[in-house]
C-alpha cells in the first residue's frame, strides 16, 4: 500500500453536498480532497448536452420556491434561470382518454390531500408508522380514480415504493418541504424554475473552484478508521489516505460497503440498515421546438400503468429546442427496467398522441435513466425509512462521531431530498468543521 499527502479534510461523495462543503472549506484555506466513487461528479444530478446544443438534466433539475442557496450558486455560475412552463391545470389521462380535473374523484383527491397536509403540520400519530402509504391511500380513497391519482402524486413527490414506506415517515417529511401543495406545484412550488445551462453548470463551477488536484473520481472508499488524532481511509485500489477529519456526504443505505473502525454506534448502524433509496426513472424527449405549447399547458398526469408525470422543461423560447420530461416514481418505475428504450418511449409518450398528435413519438433524441440502477447513487430522490422503523425520519441524524462528520440532502432541515437540501447540508457541515 502507498501513502499519499494528507489533506486536512477528506470528503466522501462528490455530489452537491460534498462539493459545497469542499468549496466552503477551501475558501477558508482549509486543505480538502473530494473522493467520488463514480466516474463523474454531481451525485444525483447529471447533465447532458443535446445534438441541438441545449443542456438538460437527467437527474435533479428544479429550483423550487425558497431554494435560495441553489439560486445563488446558479447566479455565481452566470447561469440563466427561467420559470417552468405551466399555464394551468394539468392534463389528466386515464384509460387512454382525458378526464376533467373537476371530476368528483379528482376533487375528492384534492380534499384528501388538503386534510393530510393539515395533519402533517399539526402532527400525526406514531401508530401510523406501521401503516404503509399504499394501505393508507386504499383506506381513504373511495374510487379507483381517486386512489390512483393519490398514488401518482405521492410517487412523483417522494419517489417512494408505497408498500415499503410508512405514511408516518412520509408525513414527517412533508412540512420540511413546504407542504403538499408546494411539493406538487410548478409555479411557486417545488418545480418553480429551471437552469438553462443545466444544474451541471453549478457542478462544474464548484469543481473548477476546487481544481483537479482536490477532486478524485473513480475512487471507491472501502474502509474508514479513526485513530484518535484523525482518520485513515482505505481505497479499493489499496491506497491509504490520512486526514484530520472526514465528511461523509453519501446517503446511509450506500455506506454498507464501507467498514468502520471502531464500529459505528448501534443507532448509526441501524440508520444504514433501516433506510432504503427511493426508486425513480426519468426521461427527456428532445424536439426541435416545443410545438405542444398551443395545445398543452405544460403538465400531464397519466394514471395508466406505469403512472407518470410529464412536464415541459423547455426554455421560454418558442423557437426551441423543446424538452419534455417524464418521471415515473416508486414501484411502477421497475416495470420499465426490462423494456427496450424504444418500447419505453412509445409506452410513456403514447397517451399524448391524442392530445399532441403522432409527432410526439418522434423526438430527435430520447435520454433516460433509471436511478435505482445506478450502483453509486442507488436511487433517488433520497433515502427513505423502511416501514415500521424509527431510524431515518427526516431530517436524518447529522451529529458528528469523533472526527467523522455527516452531510447529504437527507440531513437538511429545509428541503430534504432536493438539491437545495444538499447545498444546505454542505454549508452546515463546513461550518461545523470550522468551529
Amino acid at each position: 500500500m502507498t501513502a499519499a499527502p494528507s489533506p486536512s479534510v477528506l470528503i466522501i461523495g462528490g455530489g452537491m453536498a460534498g462539493l459545497t462543503a469542499a468549496c466552503d472549506l477551501h475558501e477558508r484555506n482549509i486543505d480538502v480532497l473530494v473522493l467520488e466513487a463514480s466516474h463523474r461528479l454531481g451525485g444525483r444530478t447529471e447533465s447532458i448536452t443535446t445534438k441541438l446544443g441545449s443542456r438538460l438534466d437527467i437527474g435533479g433539475q428544479w429550483i423550487g420556491a425558497g431554494h435560495h442557496r441553489l439560486e445563488l450558486l446558479a447566479a455565481q455560475a452566470q447561469s440563466t434561470t427561467f420559470k417552468t412552463h405551466s399555464t394551468g391545470l394539468p392534463v389528466l389521462i386515464h384509460r387512454g382518454r382525458r378526464i376533467s380535473p373537476f371530476s368528483p374523484s379528482i376533487l375528492l383527491s384534492v380534499v384528501i390531500i388538503g386534510i393530510f397536509d393539515l395533519m402533517c403540520r399539526i402532527g400525526v400519530p406514531q401508530s401510523w408508522n406501521s401503516m404503509s402509504i399504499e394501505t393508507a391511500i386504499a383506506t381513504v380513497a373511495p374510487t379507483a380514480i381517486t386512489k390512483r391519482f393519490l398514488e401518482v402524486l405521492t410517487t412523483l413527490s417522494a419517489a417512494t415504493e408505497l408498500a415499503r414506506t410508512s405514511i408516518y415517515a412520509f408525513a414527517k417529511s412533508v412540512p420540511l418541504s413546504g407542504g403538499m401543495l408546494t411539493m406538487m406545484s410548478a409555479q411557486g412550488g417545488a418545480q418553480d424554475s429551471l437552469i438553462a445551462e443545466s444544474v451541471g453548470s453549478v457542478v462544474n463551477m464548484l469543481a473548477s473552484r476546487l481544481g483537479t488536484e482536490r477532486v478524485r473520481t473513480n475512487t471507491r472508499v472501502v474502509g474508514i478508521e479513526q485513530i484518535g488524532s484523525g482518520v485513515v481511509v482505505r481505497i479499493q485500489s489499496g491506497e491509504v489516505l490520512k486526514a484530520k477529519k472526514i465528511i461523509i456526504a453519501v446517503p446511509p443505505p450506500m455506506l454498507t460497503s464501507i467498514s468502520f473502525q471502531p464500529p459505528l454506534p448501534q443507532e448509526r448502524m441501524r440508520l444504514q440498515e433501516n433506510t432504503q433509496m427511493g426508486v425513480v426513472y426519468k426521461a427527456i424527449a428532445v424536439f426541435e421546438t416545443p410545438f405542444w405549447r398551443d395545445r398543452f399547458g405544460g403538465e400531464c398526469i397519466v394514471l395508466d400503468d406505469p403512472p407518470r408525470g410529464i412536464f415541459d422543461s423547455s426554455s421560454p423560447s418558442p423557437d426551441g429546442p423543446g424538452h419534455l420530461c417524464v418521471l415515473v416514481g416508486g414501484t411502477p418505475a421497475r416495470i420499465l427496467d426490462d423494456m427496450s428504450s424504444q418500447a419505453r418511449l412509445e409506452l410513456l409518450l403514447g397517451p399524448l398522441v391524442q392530445v399532441l398528435g403522432p409527432e410526439i413519438l418522434k423526438p430527435i433524441e430520447w435520454h433516460e435513466k433509471a436511478w435505482h440502477q445506478d450502483k453509486f447513487c442507488g436511487g433517488g430522490y433520497m433515502a427513505i425509512p423502511k416501514i415500521g422503523t424509527t431510524e431515518g425520519l427526516m431530517p436524518m441524524p447529522r451529529e458528528r462521531i469523533g472526527d467523522v462528520h455527516w452531510a447529504g440532502t437527507e440531513t437538511a432541515r429545509e428541503h430534504p431530498g432536493y438539491i437545495e437540501g444538499a447545498i444546505e447540508s454542505g454549508q452546515r457541515v463546513a461550518r461545523e468543521i470550522m468551529l
